[in-house]
C-alpha cells in the first residue's frame, strides 16, 4: 500500500498568539474540516501557551501591566467572528483573585499554560499535536507545493501544507548607532546594554553604588527599576502618611533616567466608568476607514488618520465631561455636540468652540500638551528637577485614581476603539511610529503601585531624574557616557554605564530571527517601517508583487496586523480574536481542499516529516 503524507500545519511561535490560532482551529474544525486527519506542529523553544514573555521561569517580582479582570484569551459575543464563540474565564475568574489585582507574569504564564491545555483537549482525536521545543530557521517551498520548515537541531525539515507564523516579540540586531555605542564601551571598558527585553538582560555588569545612565521611562524602565532594587534585596516599608519608603540593600546602582518626554508613562486608571458611556466609534469608524482604504498607497498617519483620531478622542473626552460633570461646562451638551460634529478636526473653529464651552483649560482635551508635558519647563537645579518630577508623578497618581477626572477613562475607551479601526487599514509605516508611542504613554502605563515605588526610590536617591529631550554622548576624551536634557540645559551627568530601556523595533531588516530575515530576503514584502506585509483579511504573507502567498500566514507585532495591547479586555470586540478566527478558517478551508488526496482507506505515514 502506498504511503502518503497526512495533511499538516505548522505554527511557528506558541506563545499567546499561537495559542489564539490553536483555540480558533479547535473551534472551527468541526464545521470546516470534519474528522479528516491532521498533523499540527508547534515550534517554539519556550513552553506552549506562555511562550517567552510570559514563561513561568522568570522573576516573581515582574508584574503584568493589566488587571486580572481585564485579561482573557477567550472569545465572547462582542467579537466579530465567523466561527463559533467559545467563552472562558478571565485571569481573575480562573485564579480566583481580586479583579483589580495586577498578577505576576509567572501567574499569567500559568493561566496561558492552562488555556493551552484546554485548546488541545478541544481538538478531535483525528488531530495529532507535535511540540518542537526549538527555533525555526527557514521556510522554503514553492507557492503551489508543500513547505519545508528547517529547525535548529533537526537534520531534516518539517514538511507541511501550510505555515502560520505567530512569533511574538523578538530580539533585534543593534542598529548602526547602537553598534557605535557598544564599540565605544568596549574601547573604554564601559557597559552598554542595547534595547532588549529587560527580564532576559544580564544586569550583573551594573555595579552597586555606581551611576548608570538610563534612556527610557516606559515599561522596560519599570522592569529595570524593579530588578535592580527589590531584585537586589531592597524592600519597601510604609512611612508617615502611608507613603512608601525604600530601604536599600546597598547593592543597587544609582539610576539617572530621562527620555524624550522626561516623565514616566501615565499610571493605570484606578476606577470604573459609571453612568453613560461615549457612543463609539463616532468620528473614526467604518466609514472613515473605508474612505481611507480607497486612497492610493499607504496612508500618512499625521496627515490622513490623525485628524479623525484626534476628533474621536476629543469626542469621548467631552461627552464624558458634559454628561458626568456638567457643572464644569458652559453650554448644553446637545448644542456643543452639534457644533463639534460640523467643526473641522484640529481647526480654529473647534478650538474656539471648546474655549467657549469649557471654561477651565485643565478640562480641555489637548493632545499636544499631553504628549509634551515638560515642553518649555526649565529647572534651576538638579534638586529642583527631582522635586518637580516627584510632584508630577504624585499629581498623576492622584488624577488617575480620582473619578472627578473620568474623561481620562473615556479617552482610554476611545483609544481602544481607534486601535480596532486601525487594524483594518494598511500600515502607515514610519508615519505611525508617533501614534504607537502616544498610545502607550497614555493607555499602557504601569500600575499605580509601581509609580509609588518610583517616588520612594527617588526620595531614597536610587533614581535620579534627568528630564525631557534627553541627549546622550560618547565622550572619547574622557572615556565616559554623558547625558544632558532640555529640562536642565548646560548640566551633564557622567557614567560608565548606559542602558537603553526600551524594546527593539520589530523590523524584519534588523531582526535577530534568521527565519524572518530569510523570508524578507526571499521576496516577502515589508513596509517602510520594516514590518512584514500581510493580507488584512486573513493574514497571508504578501510578496513584493503584492500577491498573497497561498501557504504562508503571519500575525503579530512583526507584521502589519495590529491588535492593540498585549491581551484582550473582555467584551471589547477582541480585534486579535477576530484576526485569529479569519486566519484559522482560511487555513482550514485550504487544508480541506488538499484533504481529498488523503482519502479514507489509505495508509498515513505519521511522523514522516519530523
Amino acid at each position: 500500500m502506498t504511503a502518503v503524507h497526512r495533511p499538516s500545519l505548522v505554527i511557528v511561535g506558541a506563545g499567546p498568539r499561537g495559542l489564539g490560532i490553536l483555540e480558533r482551529l479547535a473551534a472551527n474544525l468541526p464545521e470546516l474540516y470534519g474528522d479528516r486527519p491532521l498533523d499540527l506542529h508547534l515550534v517554539d523553544p519556550h513552553p506552549p501557551g506562555p511562550g517567552r514573555i510570559w514563561r513561568t521561569a522568570q522573576s516573581p517580582l515582574l508584574w503584568m501591566n493589566s488587571r486580572a479582570e481585564d485579561v482573557t484569551v477567550f472569545t465572547d459575543e462582542t467579537v466579530a467572528l465567523d466561527g463559533p464563540v467559545r467563552p472562558g474565564p478571565t485571569h481573575a475568574d480562573w485564579a480566583g483573585t481580586e479583579g483589580d489585582a495586577f498578577p505576576s507574569r509567572r501567574r499569567q504564564g500559568a493561566y496561558l499554560r492552562w488555556a493551552y491545555r484546554q485548546a488541545r483537549a478541544a481538538l478531535p482525536p483525528t488531530v495529532t499535536v507535535h511540540e518542537h521545543p526549538t527555533t525555526a530557521l527557514r521556510v522554503a517551498g514553492p507557492r503551489d507545493g508543500r513547505q519545508r520548515i528547517w529547525l535548529d537541531g533537526y537534520a531534516a525539515p518539517l514538511v507541511a501544507d501550510l505555515v502560520v507564523l505567530t512569533l511574538g516579540h523578538l530580539d533585534a540586531r543593534p542598529d548602526a548607532r547602537q553598534r557605535e555605542l557598544t564599540a565605544f564601551a568596549a574601547r573604554h571598558g564601559l557597559v552598554h546594554l542595547p534595547p532588549g527585553f529587560t527580564a532576559d538582560t544580564d544586569l550583573s555588569a551594573l555595579p552597586a553604588g555606581a551611576p548608570v545612565l538610563v534612556r527610557g521611562l516606559g515599561l522596560a524602565f519599570v522592569d529595570l527599576m524593579v530588578l535592580l532594587t527589590e531584585g537586589r534585596g531592597g524592600r519597601y516599608e510604609e512611612g508617615p502618611g502611608g507613603r512608601l519608603v525604600y530601604v536599600p540593600s546597598g547593592r543597587e546602582p544609582v539610576l539617572h533616567v530621562g527620555s524624550r518626554r522626561g516623565v514616566p508613562y501615565h499610571s493605570k486608571i484606578g476606577y470604573e466608568l459609571a453612568g453613560e458611556r461615549p457612543p463609539l466609534p463616532r468620528f473614526f469608524g467604518p466609514a472613515e476607514v473605508a474612505a481611507l482604504r480607497e486612497r492610493p498607497g499607504p496612508p500618512d498617519f499625521r496627515r490622513d488618520i490623525w485628524p479623525h483620531v484626534a476628533k474621536e478622542l476629543g469626542w469621548a473626552h467631552y461627552h464624558r465631561l458634559f454628561t458626568a460633570h456638567p457643572g464644569r461646562t458652559a453650554l448644553p451638551w446637545a448644542e456643543f455636540a452639534e457644533a463639534y460634529t460640523v467643526a473641522e478636526p484640529l481647526g480654529a473653529d473647534l478650538d474656539a468652540l471648546v474655549a467657549a464651552a469649557v471654561p477651565d483649560p485643565g478640562d480641555r482635551f489637548d493632545p499636544e500638551a499631553i504628549d509634551h508635558p515638560l515642553d518649555g519647563v526649565r529647572f534651576a537645579s538638579a534638586e529642583a528637577l527631582q522635586h518637580g518630577l516627584r510632584q508630577y508623578v504624585t499629581e498623576d497618581l492622584q488624577r488617575r485614581h480620582d473619578p472627578a477626572h473620568s474623561p481620562d477613562l473615556a479617552v482610554f475607551g476611545a483609544l481602544v476603539s481607534v486601535y480596532g479601526q486601525l487594524a483594518r487599514l494598511p500600515d502607515p509605516g514610519d508615519s505611525g511610529h508617533w501614534w504607537h508611542g502616544f498610545f502607550s504613554f497614555l493607555a499602557s502605563g504601569p500600575p499605580g503601585p509601581r509609580l509609588e515605588q518610583l517616588l520612594a526610590l527617588s526620595e531614597a536617591g536610587i533614581v535620579r531624574f534627568l528630564g525631557a529631550g534627553l541627549t546622550v554622548e560618547a565622550d572619547e576624551e574622557r572615556g565616559v557616557f554623558r547625558a544632558s536634557s532640555a529640562s536642565l540645559p548646560g548640566q551633564w551627568t557622567e557614567a560608565r554605564a548606559l542602558v537603553e530601556a526600551r524594546l527593539p523595533d520589530p523590523t524584519v531588516r534588523d531582526t535577530a530571527s534568521p527565519l524572518l530575515r530569510a523570508l524578507y530576503e526571499d521576496g516577502a514584502r515589508a513596509t517602510d517601517a520594516g514590518l512584514l506585509a500581510v493580507d488584512p483579511g486573513d493574514g497571508r504573507l504578501l510578496g513584493r508583487d503584492g500577491r498573497p502567498h497561498p501557504r504562508r500566514f503571519a500575525l503579530g507585532p512583526h507584521t502589519t496586523t495590529r491588535a492593540g495591547g498585549a491581551f484582550t479586555r473582555p467584551r471589547t470586540g477582541g480585534v486579535a480574536f477576530a484576526q485569529n478566527d479569519r486566519t484559522a478558517r482560511t487555513a482550514l478551508a485550504l487544508l480541506r481542499e488538499a484533504a481529498p488526496a488523503h482519502s479514507a482507506g489509505r495508509h498515513y505515514a505519521k511522523g514522516s516529516t519530523r
